[in-house]
């Protein structure tokens, strides 16, 4: 257990630091432009595409994206390639009420990490994006089903309303309910309830400009949701 502990403060420290690469800071700075003074003045994706153009944009997806499946996947792929099998179960009266797979509570770790690396970053002074891409990765590795189901809801609301926030907010509010239907673990239910919560809290003021009508659709210039 003594070197299961070893591999999960790993996981979160690796985690960490890798949700920590600002690639959107690093993207837009490759271009010139200092991504904390325009637009919604976030490193997310949505802000480097919309101050940028689709290119840079979708690169800067795609790498928060793996940021958030590599911190989530290298703790499996270890365990796998050593064979390993953890796991813990609380048991009354001999019968198991509690079971948790420690490997991908290792995993689960890691992800978490990455999400406030991303959001918190130690190479940015602590600023960060709201961790939607990032999240999106790390699910795709640990819950593929789930990951395509919300995917495909903010893809559906975006198109619907043009809101990339609103888009965003009702994918996270649909992992848990996903995730429990479809009778995921509880570990990952958990999760998943973290997730939506954390992506909650990121868009807060996105949700008081919702209500206020004031929140400007992709594509305007003067957009502030990320």
């Amino acid at each position: 257990m003594f070197a299961l502990a070893i591999i999960a403060v790993t996981a979160a420290l690796a985690g960490y630091l890798l949700g920590s690469l600002p690639f959107g800071f690093l993207v837009a700075r490759s271009r010139g432009v200092n991504i904390f003074e325009v637009g919604s003045k976030s490193p997310g994706a949505t802000n480097v595409r919309r101050v940028l153009g689709k290119g840079p944009g979708n690169l800067v997806f795609a790498l928060d994206a793996l940021k958030g499946a590599v911190a989530a996947g290298w703790p499996l792929f270890y365990f796998w390639s050593r064979h390993e099998h953890h796991a813990t179960t609380t048991t009354t009266n001999g019968h198991a009420i509690f079971a948790i797979d420690l490997n991908m509570a290792v995993a689960v770790l890691g992800l978490a990490a990455a999400l406030l690396g991303h959001s918190f970053s130690c190479f940015t002074q602590f600023r960060g994006g709201k961790g939607v891409a990032t999240g999106a990765g790390g699910l795709a590795v640990l819950m593929p089903v789930i990951a395509v189901i919300a995917v495909s809801m903010w893809i559906l609301m975006f198109y619907a309303t043009g809101y990339v926030s609103l888009a965003s907010i009702v994918a996270a509010l649909t992992l848990p309910i996903a995730a429990f239907f479809l009778r995921e673990p509880a570990l990952l239910i958990g999760l998943a309830l973290a997730i939506c919560g954390f992506v909650i809290v990121r868009h807060l003021a996105n949700i008081g400009r919702l209500l206020k009508g004031t929140e400007n659709k992709f594509g305007k210039k003067s957009a502030r949701s990320d």
